[in-house]
């Protein structure tokens, strides 16, 4: 049976702004593909991103550029050929698992080869601001047992020591969005070090981290924009000790479980992270993210009003996601 295939952009307002090196937003566009083969449907949700050349328009482009496909019947296997790994490719292949389990009665879990899904402790995200708001920030959230602190280059020393100071027992992830450079890159990982860090989220420029070979890595360092799919993880080793998972880079769940099961190989920690979105883009990436060393899907958390229906938290406790969301 052929499937009917509807596609929309979709805003959601942020609470209060979303601030990285980068600049700051205050919603956050998404792209939604939804799937309908009789009576069941299957939905995905992507984030375009412009770091990586993509908006609404080209993300809703690329889509269009194989609906005939997509409706004629191809699958999340053919769908890896069709287009490349990104934003589009991530909502139409987490349409077709979700549609797939709808018309089977299989849960997406199950054909993901997982006995099950457990809740899952996320960390939630501080915006880079000045010291006195981050430790503003940090003393609201003081809390959560994880936090991921965006830095932005000149001036993190101080920005940590302040969301230190507001949260001196929680678990920290500082994200420098490619905000480091090789004059600072050293200070800014012994004040890491200091302040007992968990995990370095590139640091450096991609295509520019190749210093981080040569130097001791004080704290555990993570590829984001430097990990795509598994093409590219050879590249990484020696650099970096942990690898940033993101359905939006990866092209979606099937790319997003081979690339960790990779990593896990080939001896990277693995990050399941996400783009500021709704419960439906956090529902998929919470397979991938059973097992992993760090979880990083707070985007609900960050919005002023999420999708119905939506995720489950309690603090930064994820509850797996009931079938009427996804999967």
């Amino acid at each position: 049976m052929r499937a009917e295939l509807t596609v929309e952009v979709l805003s959601f307002q942020i609470r209060g702004s979303f601030v990285i090196a980068r600049g700051a937003k205050t919603e956050a566009a998404v792209v939604a593909a939804t799937l309908r083969r009789g009576r069941c449907v299957g939905r995905g949700e992507c984030t375009p991103y412009a770091r990586y050349g993509e908006s609404p328009q080209s993300v809703v482009a690329a889509i269009e550029s194989v609906r005939s496909k997509i409706e004629a019947g191809a699958d999340a296997a053919a769908l890896q050929e069709l287009l490349p790994a990104g934003a589009a490719r991530n909502a139409l292949d987490c349409a077709l698992w979700d549609l797939e389990a709808k018309t089977s009665g299989v849960s997406a879990f199950a054909r993901a080869g997982l006995a099950g899904l457990k809740p899952l402790t996320t960390a939630y995200t501080l915006s880079v601001g000045t010291p006195d708001e981050m430790l503003t920030a940090a003393k609201a959230a003081a809390e959560r047992p994880l936090l991921k602190v965006k830095l932005a280059g000149e001036g993190d020393r101080e920005r940590l020591a302040a969301v230190r100071a507001g949260a001196p027992r929680a678990r920290l992830i500082v994200d420098a969005n490619e905000a480091w450079r090789e004059n600072n890159l050293l200070e800014n990982i012994e004040a890491c070090a200091s302040a007992g860090v968990a995990l370095i989220e590139q640091p450096l420029p991609a295509g520019e981290d190749d210093l981080l070979a040569k130097i001791p890595h004080r704290a555990p360092i993570c590829a984001d924009e430097s990990a795509h799919d598994r093409k590219g993880l050879a590249a990484l080793k020696g650099r970096y000790d942990a690898i940033n998972i993101k359905l939006d880079k990866t092209g979606g769940l099937t790319e997003a479980l081979a690339m960790a099961s990779a990593a896990r190989a080939q001896g990277f920690s693995v990050m399941v992270g996400c783009m500021v979105a709704s419960s439906l883009a956090m529902a998929p990436a919470v397979l991938v993210a059973q097992g992993a060393d760090f979880v990083d899907l707070d985007g609900p958390l960050l919005l002023a009003r999420d999708r119905e229906p939506a995720l489950r938290f309690e603090g930064s406790t994820l509850f797996p996601p009931q079938p009427e969301l996804w999967g």
